[in-house]
């Protein structure tokens, strides 16, 4: 049985599920993002336990095809954007399509009526995201993590976190710097 997990975007969530299922005495297979496979079916009681116990954390066990359809897309983007270093084969609609084994078309549709939000916008803000951090880390340069993101070239990168942001990557990293200088003086 398959228990759908909303909120669940990290390696923590991950593991907050893994003990949350011990403690309660019921035995797992896998957990992965926004989900986890249980050995056994588990009753109404222990559906509730399991809920209650979740929600402490600030996840949610889902019931409604569409929710979890749609928190399936976001865990999709999420492993891809934050987790994966693979380059896509394919165009990411492609991907998405072959991964939950839905048309693409009716994936857009209820993302977007669901969230406000259009997967390409989402999917946008979660590499924005994570090129922040990349930033942040210091640890590569803005040609170095355009390649990581999957970006065509350094320029485009430029172009979508300056629409995102409204500040070009190297300013975005200044501003980072003093505000830790700024930090560091207190």
């Amino acid at each position: 049985m398959i228990l759908y997990i909303k909120n669940m975007v990290c390696l923590r969530c991950k593991m907050v599920v893994k003990e949350e299922l011990t403690k309660l005495g019921i035995h797992f297979t896998t957990v992965e993002l926004g989900e986890a496979e249980v050995v056994e079916d588990i009753s109404a009681e222990q559906h509730d336990q399991i809920k209650a116990a979740l929600l402490k954390s600030g996840l949610e066990l889902m019931d409604d095809k569409k929710s979890i359809l749609i928190q399936k897309i976001k865990n999709v983007i999420i492993e891809s954007v934050h987790y994966s270093q693979e380059p896509l084969t394919v165009n990411f609609s492609e991907y998405l399509s072959q991964k939950l084994n839905y048309d693409y078309t009716y994936l857009a549709n209820l993302f977007s009526e669901v969230q406000g939000i259009t997967i390409e916008k989402f999917l946008i803000a979660h590499k924005i995201e994570r090129v922040k951090e990349l930033l942040v880390y210091n640890e590569l340069n803005l040609t170095e993590i355009a390649y990581r993101m999957h970006y065509s070239s350094v320029a485009h990168l430029s172009a979508q976190f300056k629409k995102v942001t409204g500040l070009t990557p190297s300013h975005f990293k200044q501003l980072k710097g003093k505000r830790r200088s700024m930090l560091d003086e207190m």
